[in-house]
This record gives structure tokens, sequence and C-alpha cells, in this order.
């Protein structure tokens, strides 16, 4: 592996692009400790350490404690995923926006162009929403001047963190958003390490327990590394044709089906839509909003039951979003392949839609359970610090892997060695 990422650094494009994730990465990090004006900073982290931080505490895990720290780049790419998911259903509901999607570049342009907006839109009323919620808890004191001040810094962060993913994915390695989340895990895991030793010497946690917490992990994370590597292969066969003096085709080949289609997209949206419900009833007193904000209580069964069910069906949403069994069935049939069995055209794509049906079950279940792992060694194991939990462990595998898949691919392609060394069937058949 150090030999082939030797090798990444020898070619110019690749180093280069490697060497400005990096540098956007570290702009990211800066941008969490920088403070905002009129916030104070400390009462903002001990009321985080008082548990008062609730949805918000478990969302600033993936902010990388921007959010706990109040700092320019509080919401993160918040925003974004809010406005990505609201476009995303608009295009499946309007035929208009559908056809912009698909028609030509200048219309996802479009598309793109609005879930900007979008993001600006839902970044002012996050900004106000928060703003409002710290001054309800003495946190915040500000008059119209001051709460204008602080919603205008806050949404020109968030503003910028989009601005940097979008940069990350056109120059850099990966995707460049995800990246943003996982660099906010991974930089919170040196300090979950130190708290869950400290906890260990003062004895509130047993040598034990925390030794079952590792071995759970690690199968998690073997889990999701099976979970984003497996896939379902349909053998296809391609009927000899004659031009000429030439015989083309008659070879076998596969579609590789991804069990887990949508990625790591169904966890984060999900994660971004549970906030909504919280963040409206901080804005009403009353016995109503007291009965909301338990309910979307991180570790709650109400919040567990919510997370699970749209977790499944984003997963379902997505997968239908990017994967199109129709278009897979009419380039087959140009090029004279079929299932066997199978008659080509409609019936090819109305089994490959079963097949994909079936498989994404299994993975959208998986996710679930991967995503209320931290619930379990909360309140069974009474680890309430341990933050690399199933969902951070699924965000960081998935965007992990698809990071090295993505530098394999330009190493291979100017034939270097890949750094991941496994066979072709790996992953293959995991769910049939």
């Amino acid at each position: 592996m150090l030999s082939s990422i030797r090798d990444a650094f020898k070619l110019p494009d690749l180093k280069r692009r490697i060497l400005f994730t990096l540098g956007v990465l570290f702009i990211f990090r800066l941008g969490a400790h920088i403070p905002t004006p009129g916030i104070d900073s400390a009462a903002m982290a001990r009321m985080f350490d008082q548990g008062a931080g609730g949805l918000l505490g478990f969302l600033d895990i993936f902010a990388g404690g921007a959010l706990r720290r109040f700092s320019v780049f509080a919401l993160g790419v918040a925003p974004y995923i809010n406005s990505s998911i609201v476009m995303q259903l608009l295009v499946v509901i309007f035929p208009y926006l559908e056809k912009l999607q698909k028609d030509n570049e200048e219309g996802r342009k479009k598309i793109i162009q609005w879930t900007r907006y979008g993001a600006v839109l839902f970044a002012v009323v996050q900004a106000f929403g928060m703003t409002t919620w710290l001054r309800t808890l003495g946190i915040f004191s500000g008059g119209f001047l001051g709460t204008l001040l602080v919603v205008t810094t806050i949404t020109a962060g968030s503003i910028t963190v989009m601005w940097l993913g979008e940069e990350l994915s056109d120059h850099g390695i990966g995707n460049g958003i995800s990246l943003l989340i996982f660099a906010g895990i991974v930089a919170r895991l040196p300090e979950a390490i130190i708290q869950s030793w400290n906890m260990l010497r003062m004895g509130s946690i047993n040598f034990l327990v925390l030794l079952l917490a590792l071995a759970l992990m690690i199968i998690v994370v073997a889990g999701c590394v099976m979970l984003q590597e497996g896939q379902r292969r349909l053998p296809v066969q391609y009927a000899k044709r004659v031009i000429g003096n030439k015989v083309y085709g008659g070879q076998s080949t596969f579609i590789p089906l991804k069990v887990n289609q949508a990625g790591v997209i169904p966890i984060i949206f999900a994660s971004s839509v549970l906030i909504f419900p919280s963040m409206i009833a901080n804005f009403f007193d009353g016995p109503i909003a007291g009965v909301v904000q338990k309910l979307f209580e991180p570790g709650g069964i109400g919040y567990t039951l919510f997370n699970v069910a749209l977790i499944i069906f984003f997963a379902y949403f997505y997968t239908a979003v990017v994967f199109n069994p129709t278009d897979i069935s009419t380039n087959m049939k140009k090029n004279g392949g079929f299932i066997l069995g199978i008659r080509p055209g409609q019936p090819t794509a109305d089994y490959i839609e079963k097949v994909m049906a079936r498989i994404t079950l299994g993975g959208a279940v998986f996710l679930a359970i991967v995503a209320i792992i931290p619930n379990f060694m909360t309140s069974v194991m009474g680890i309430t610090t341990f933050y690399f939990g199933g969902t951070a462990a699924l965000i960081v595998v998935g965007v992990a892997l698809d990071t090295v898949h993505q530098i394999e691919a330009q190493l291979l392609m100017r034939h270097y060695e890949g750094i991941l060394k496994r066979s072709g069937s790996k992953g293959a058949g995991l769910l049939r």
C-alpha cells in the first residue's frame, strides 16, 4: 500500500488533486475553530458538556465540534443536504424538473443552481432558529443588530462550506460534501479516545465493557466494508453477430448490482431531516413543544423508530433516483445482450428492478441496524462518550472506500498497481 501511495505522488495530476483535497480539509478544520461574534463559546461548550445539546449534540459529531464551539462553520453541510433532499423530491414529483435533469447539461446546471439557492434559504432559517434557541438559554443576549450579525456570519459560513465541498468535488479526490463530513467525524476521534481513557482511569467505565465496545466497533467496521463492497452479479450473455468477415459478441459478462447502491446518503439525509422537529419546537413554549423535543431526543424510542424508517425510505428513494433498470435493459438490447431465461426489453427491466428491490431491502435494514448501535451502546453498555458509533463508522468507511477507489482508478488507468489488493470475486453475491 505504501508503494501505491508513493506511485500516486509520482503522477502530477493526481498529486495536485490530493494536495488540493488536504488543503481544503485544513481550511474546513480551521474554520471550525473561528468563533462567531457575540456568542459565549465557553458557555456553549459547558451547555454541551451538561447534555443540554440534545439532537444538536448528535449533529456536532458530524460538524467536528464546530457546533459545540458555535464557530462560523457551525451549520456545516446541513443546509446544503436539506436543500438537496427537497430538490430531489421535487424532481421526482414534477415532470418538468425531471426532464431538466435528464435531458442536457444546462438543465442539470439549473437544478444545481436552485439547490444552492435553497441551501442559502435553509441556512438563514436554521441560523435564526439556533440564535433564538441560544437566547432562551442565556448564551446569546444581543439585540436586533447582534442577531443580524450572528445570522449573517453563520449563513456566510454555511455558504463557504458548500463552496468548499463543490470545489473539492471538482478539483480534488472523492465527493466533496461527504469528505467534509468525514473530516468532521475523524477530527473527534482523538477526543473520544482521551475521554474513554479518562473514564477508564476514574472507574466510571469497566475495562471489559470498553473491550466489548471496541470489539463491537471492529465488527461494525467489517460489516460496513462488506456492505459497501457487496454486490449481486447478474450474468449477461451477448449474441454472436457477423459483420463482414468478422464475428462480434458471444462473450459472457455481468451487471454488478450494489447491495448498498445509495451509499451513506440515507444515513446523512435521515440525520439532517430529524433536526427539524426539535428546531421548530424551540420556537414555542408549552407541553406540546416539550413532547416533540423529548420524542426526537437522540437515543429515545421515538427518535430511533423515525431514524430507522427514514433510513429505509431514503435507501429506496435514492436508489430509484440514481439507478434506472429501463436504461440498462435498453442498452443491453441494442448491443445484443440478454439475461439467461429473461426476454429482452421490458421483462429484463422488470427483472432487474425486482432483484434491485430485494437486495436494497437487505442493505437498508443493515444501514438501520448500524445506525441504532450507538443507542445500544448508551442504554445497555452505559457508554455515553464513545463517538465512533455505527452511523459515524458507516460514513467513515463509505467515504474512505470511495476515495481509495477513485485513487485506484487513476493509478490503474496509468498502469500502476492499485492500493487495495483483492480478487475480482470479493464481495460478489453477498445477498442472493
